[in-house]
């Protein structure tokens, strides 16, 4: 049996208005990941990844990369989540 994870993310860099959640989005969908992620308003983006594990952590490490325009300076994992279930959506920014 595959071991499941779901970890709640903050990416910092230059990470909004370089379509960095559109990637995140696309990334994760192509990916079969749950979850969700969101523009907050000190410049991050945050998000929760479900899925199997591995599949999480090469999640996480595209993120370090982004799209073409970011500049990544960090993805840190904050914990755990609650697990989740259906397609991973963009949710409104906090």
């Amino acid at each position: 049996m595959m071991s499941r994870a779901s970890l709640h993310v903050s990416i910092t860099g230059r990470v909004q208005g370089v379509g960095y959640r559109a990637f995140v989005e696309g990334e994760a969908v192509a990916r079969g990941l749950s979850g969700w992620g969101r523009n907050r308003r000190d410049g991050s983006v945050e998000a929760v990844f479900s899925g199997e594990a591995e599949v999480v952590e090469a999640m996480i490490e595209a993120c370090r990369r982004g799209p073409r325009h970011a500049v990544v300076e960090a993805v840190t994992v904050l914990g755990e989540a609650e697990p989740q279930d259906g397609p991973f959506l963009v949710v409104p920014s906090l």
